[in-house]
């Protein structure tokens, strides 16, 4: 379980700000989950069991064929183009994300 301090290291490390209430409903929600994957590995499992990504196999056989990868392009690109809140000299502008230097 996450204890307290351990909680406040790993906030402090994600530079996240919480509320006192906040803080102690997301460990106590951190610790909830923690508690149920516990309870999931203590279920017993027979070693023949394959593991399934998708749960039921699904070989190639019954898999649809990738399609080909084309381009082509817009049929309107001004209709495209007029969507964009800034557009100049063939360039979509976006606006500057301020940003910070990290220690």
């Amino acid at each position: 379980m996450i204890d307290p301090e351990t909680f406040a290291h790993l906030v402090e490390l994600a530079s996240f700000e919480f509320e006192s209430d906040q803080a102690d409903y997301l460990q106590l929600q951190l610790n909830n989950q923690l508690k149920t994957i516990q309870e999931l590995e203590a279920v017993p499992i027979d070693e023949n069991i394959t593991v399934e990504i998708h749960g039921i196999p699904c070989p190639q056989s019954l898999s649809q064929p990738l399609r080909e990868d084309t381009s082509s392009a817009f049929p309107d690109r001004d209709v495209l183009v007029g969507q964009f809140p800034r557009f100049e000299d063939e360039y979509v502008i976006v606006p500057d994300i301020p940003h910070q230097e990290l220690d």
